[in-house]
């Protein structure tokens, strides 16, 4: 077994968390004489005291609970046995008051990218073929398919062909209010920097979401001169449109043939591109957590944050997310906030969720899994304070509502759900071009218009899935590493994954469906 071992986050902290593989039977005694009452696996809390019915539970100095019962020293301390504090009010917080002093700029470090017209930079040059409704989504998978195997290897500069495929466009109250946000987000994503300029659409043509309503800057929707020909040199912009209810179109092959032969035209364009020599403040850095535990606020999460602290000398662009799994330690990131302004535009996202989650008679508390629970974390306060840490420690400069597009540098909270699929979607649509994804409990989580990184929390888990993760962060946990030492090795991975290098997650072609936050009427 080796030795026993437990982490504390704080002094003030009357819990740990057992860092043995496989957890530690009962009657283990660690160093300094705390001695197991029962078992306890791996990652899951012991009581450091008597806790008497009603005590507060704290971990990472921060009340996570109530003891339900009396636990004695060396009690196991789990969910059963937690009472979750209520959620903290959104007044009378501190309203950016944390004034740290500023670290020296990061110059010198550079990636190998594409410039894109706008200014952008992408870290990969795909054709994505966005769609204007579900209904299409069958017959573009067939088309990629087709377009995989008989134009891409003519094109050896372009990585790869995207469906941006989703369940939006039709059957919804395409003029309620909240239809702004999945509009958007599919908007958004068709401009990020990984496509290099290019857009093409397939649509129906029967659609509540008409080509022209969805990309109304590349409008007025205009034909091509003749299929799959380009448009001429100095011309308006074309909104480029497969419309598969085009008298044209005498049956399926004929459909395909025409998303085939228009999508060329876009794969000659891109072929002509090149990487080059771009400043690391180009880089747009999405971050997030899927599969936690808790090892996730111990190792990879402190670990990308110290990475984004990096990333935001060197000039770049970080995003951290998931409102829900930030909710509990609003007053830590009004504090931290670079501007009153930005403070208030955080709590009006927090209230704005509250009033969403209480809309579907839902609370904060349903985030937490099965296997987050059985991965030590008992409720979404525990859960929270380790999400919060991927953020690093620099001020928080500006927030985005969901499906909004980012335009300034620095560390932005993007407003968005915890879930995996949707925080990922809306971060692209913001203008992400590298993910950073932590895990603990493992997911083959994977983004096809994006390269993602995952950072296992557990060597255990690293190990077994030795094929799916990029960075083991339990190396800190068994003292191999350091939260500093790793964080280095994230910055210099993410300039190498930026360049060029695949993941894993892109070896294996990994890619997650697109999902549209839709919090509009269904009709």
């Amino acid at each position: 077994m080796g030795q026993a071992l437990y982490i504390r986050m704080h002094a003030q902290d009357n819990v740990a968390i057992v860092v043995n593989d496989g957890g530690l039977p009962a009657g283990t005694v660690f160093d300094d004489g705390l001695t197991l009452v029962q078992k306890v696996p791996q990652g899951h809390k012991v009581a450091l005291v008597d806790l008497a019915k009603g005590a507060a539970v704290r971990r990472y100095n921060v009340t996570i609970g109530y003891a339900s019962q009396d636990l004695p020293r060396g009690s196991w301390v789990n969910e059963q046995v937690l009472q979750m504090p209520e959620a903290p009010e959104l007044e009378g917080l501190p309203m950016a008051t944390v004034r740290p002093d500023p670290l020296p700029p990061l110059e010198g470090y550079t990636f190998e990218g594409y410039r894109n017209a706008d200014g952008s930079v992408g870290t990969r040059n795909i054709l994505a073929i966005t769609t204007t409704v579900q209904c299409v989504a069958g017959v573009v998978d067939v088309a990629v398919q087709r377009i995989k195997a008989e134009l891409l290897p003519r094109y050896p500069q372009v990585d790869d062909v995207v469906g941006l495929e989703h369940t939006y466009g039709c059957g919804v109250a395409i003029d309620a209010p909240d239809a702004v946000i999945p509009i958007r987000t599919l908007r958004n994503i068709s401009r990020n920097p990984n496509f290099g300029d290019e857009i093409m659409v397939v649509s129906l043509g029967c659609e509540k979401l008409q080509p022209e309503r969805l990309l109304p800057a590349e409008a007025p929707l205009r034909p091509m001169p003749h299929p799959g020909a380009a448009p001429a040199a100095g011309t308006a912009p074309v909104l480029d449109v497969v419309c598969l209810q085009a008298e044209e179109h005498t049956g399926f092959m004929s459909m395909i043939d025409s998303i085939v032969r228009q999508a060329d035209v876009h794969l000659q364009r891109l072929n002509r591109r090149r990487r080059e020599t771009v400043p690391a403040s180009e880089l747009v850095v999405g971050v997030q957590c899927g599969g936690s535990d808790a090892f996730s606020g111990v190792t990879a999460n402190p670990a990308v944050g110290f990475a984004s602290d990096l990333l935001v000398r060197a000039g770049a662009s970080v995003m951290f997310s998931e409102v829900t799994e930030v909710r509990d330690g609003i007053d830590q990131l009004t504090a931290r906030a670079s501007s009153p302004a930005v403070a208030q535009a955080m709590v009006d996202q927090m209230a704005w969720y509250d009033a969403y989650l209480a809309r579907g008679r839902a609370d904060r508390s349903a985030n937490t899994t099965p296997g987050n629970k059985k991965g030590g974390l008992s409720n979404i306060v525990e859960k929270a304070m380790g999400s919060i840490v991927k953020s690093g420690s620099a001020p928080i400069s500006g927030v985005l509502a969901p499906g909004e597009k980012l335009q300034q540098k620095g560390l932005i909270y993007a407003a968005t759900p915890a879930s995996d699929f949707i925080c990922g979607t809306l971060q692209l649509a913001a203008g992400m071009n590298l993910h950073i994804f932590t895990t603990g409990r493992g997911t083959p989580y994977g983004l096809a218009a994006c390269p993602v990184i995952k950072v296992a929390t557990r060597s255990d888990l690293a190990r077994r899935w030795h094929d799916l993760m990029d960075v083991n962060a339990g190396r800190i946990a068994e003292g191999s590493e350091t939260i500093e030492s790793l964080g280095w090795e994230l910055f210099h991975l993410m300039l190498e994954i930026a360049s060029g290098k695949k993941t894993w997650a892109e070896h294996w072609k990994l890619s997650n469906a697109l999902v549209l936050f839709n919090p509009a009427p269904v009709t």
